[in-house]
Parts: C-alpha cells; structure tokens; sequence
C-alpha cells in the first residue's frame, strides 16, 4: 500500500479551497482543534487559495504519511501547522507569520 509516494498519497488526501493565488499554502489540521479552525478562517477571510487536512479523521497509511509529513516541517507535530511553498512551516495560529510568509 505504500508503493506510492507522500506526494502522492498527501494530494489525495487534501481538500481544496479556492482563492487568490498567493502561493502554495497546506493546512493540517485536527478537526477539534479550535486554533486549527481560526487558522481556516483567517486564510479564508484573507481569500487565499489553499489546502487542508484534517490528519485525525485519516486512516491507517494515509494518516501515517500525514503525520510523517508534518514532523518532517515541525517536528513536535502540533497542530496547526501551515507550510508555504514548501518552504516556510507557521506553527500554531500565528497571522503575523502567515501574511509574511504569503507576502501580504
């Protein structure tokens, strides 16, 4: 089951929001985590384009390789963590870190 790769498996897994293009931003998530769901909010009120992942309703391989995915970025692997353009990782809710991370 895991001869596909993380990409592979990641962008099966995530959800879309569509928005003004402001670069590569992945949310993930935990579906009670309230910081996660202002995290949600403040990217949608931004009108960001973005996707998301709530890496606790996964299941078995798929919620290994997201757990895999955001230690690699934050190795506490708390939630939320924001990766953009896979080179900037906001842990937390942090608007100050996300708008300068996007360049707003």
């Amino acid at each position: 089951m895991l001869s596909r790769s993380v990409f592979e498996i990641e962008e099966f897994m995530m959800q879309h929001v569509p928005g003004q293009n402001q670069g590569k931003i992945t949310l993930y998530a935990l579906s009670t985590c309230g910081w996660c769901e202002k995290t949600k909010k403040f990217l949608d009120n931004l009108g960001a384009e973005y996707s998301y992942v709530y890496v606790d309703l996964l299941q078995s391989d798929q919620k290994q390789a997201a757990v895999n995915e955001v230690r690699r970025w934050n190795p506490r692997c708390s939630f939320p963590t924001v990766v953009i353009n896979d080179e900037v990782c906001v842990v937390g809710y942090n608007e100050q870190e996300i708008k300068k991370a996007i360049g707003i």
